[in-house]
C-alpha cells in the first residue's frame, strides 16, 4: 500500500524515526518528579501507539482495517502533540528542544490525515 516504501518519504520510517528520537530526547529527559510522573506516562502512551497502530495498518487484512488503524495513529498523533506542548507549555522542558518534536507531530498528522482522505476516497469508489 506504500508507494513510498523505502524512501526517504516513507511515513513508516518517518513515524519510526520521531517515536525513537521523541522517546529519548523528550520522555526520557522530562525530571521523574511526582508531579511529572503522568505527563510521563501519557506522553509515553499516546507515543508508542503511533508507532505500533502504523505497523498494525502496513499489516492490515483490508482497506477498512488500514483505515481504522491510521485514525488511531491520527488520534494518537493528536494526543502526543498536546503532551509535547503541555512539557513545553510548562516548562519542563525547553521550547527549543520540543519545538521541532511538536513541529514533527504535526506534519505526521497532516500526512496521516491525507492517507487516511485518500484511503477512504479509493474505498467509495
Amino acid at each position: 500500500m506504500n508507494s513510498y516504501s523505502n524512501t526517504k518519504l516513507d511515513i513508516h520510517q518517518r513515524i519510526h524515526k520521531f517515536v525513537i528520537n521523541c522517546f529519548v530526547n523528550v520522555v526520557k529527559t522530562v525530571p521523574k518528579k511526582v508531579e511529572n510522573v503522568p505527563i510521563i506516562k501519557q506522553v509515553s502512551a499516546s507515543l508508542t501507539s503511533i508507532g505500533a497502530n502504523d505497523r498494525e495498518a502496513d499489516a492490515s487484512d483490508s482497506i477498512k482495517d488500514f483505515i481504522a488503524k491510521y485514525v488511531i495513529v491520527k488520534k494518537e498523533t493528536k494526543e502526543t502533540e498536546y503532551w509535547l506542548s503541555v512539557i513545553k507549555d510548562t516548562k519542563i522542558l525547553p521550547e527549543k528542544l520540543l519545538g521541532p518534536y511538536i513541529q514533527e507531530a504535526k506534519e505526521i498528522l497532516l500526512i496521516v490525515s491525507k492517507i487516511i482522505f485518500n484511503t477512504k476516497k479509493k474505498l467509495n469508489n
